[in-house]
């Protein structure tokens, strides 16, 4: 029998640590093992990460995302890069978080350093692949990218 997992203030800082000594500025806590169907996590996300926008084209990798902590914005697309939508995610706020169906284009920007989110998907664990990273823009860590991230955290200035 596995143990109850938490989402305490404990956990919360200890993410937001780890997330701030990290290259990428975020760290995932899992609270499923990787052959569960349902995949839940806590992340911990600070202002440097990039997300960049992508979609999930299997039928069953809809996604939850819910702000625990501090503010995110999500912006959706469509096919061409247009924004469809934006939207601040806060805790305690208006709007705490987003369902996104499979095959939507989406982003996410930091608006609040150690900011924390739980995301629930349907696993396996697989990595983004062949058509799901948005075409009109940088994918992490090449040229462009931290323009293109600054272009998308301006959407909420």
């Amino acid at each position: 029998m596995t143990r109850p997992g938490f989402l305490d203030q404990v956990l919360f800082a200890e993410l937001a640590e780890k997330a701030a000594a990290s290259p990428r500025g975020r760290q995932h806590h899992n609270f499923h093992q990787m052959d569960e169907p349902c995949h839940r996590m806590a992340v911990g996300l600070q202002p440097s990460t990039y997300i960049p926008p992508h979609r999930h084209l299997s039928a069953d990798k809809a996604e939850t995302l819910l702000v625990l902590k501090g503010r995110l914005g999500v912006l959706i697309f469509d096919e061409a890069g247009a924004v469809l939508d934006k939207r601040v995610l806060q805790a305690g706020g208006d709007c705490l978080g987003v369902d996104l169906p499979a095959g939507v284009y989406h982003g996410l920007v930091v608006l609040e350093a150690d900011s924390l989110m739980f995301e629930c998907k349907a696993g396996p664990y697989r990595p983004v692949g062949e058509g799901e990273l948005a075409h009109w823009a940088p994918r992490e860590g090449e040229a462009g990218a931290a323009q293109y991230q600054a272009w998308m955290r301006a959407q909420f200035d």
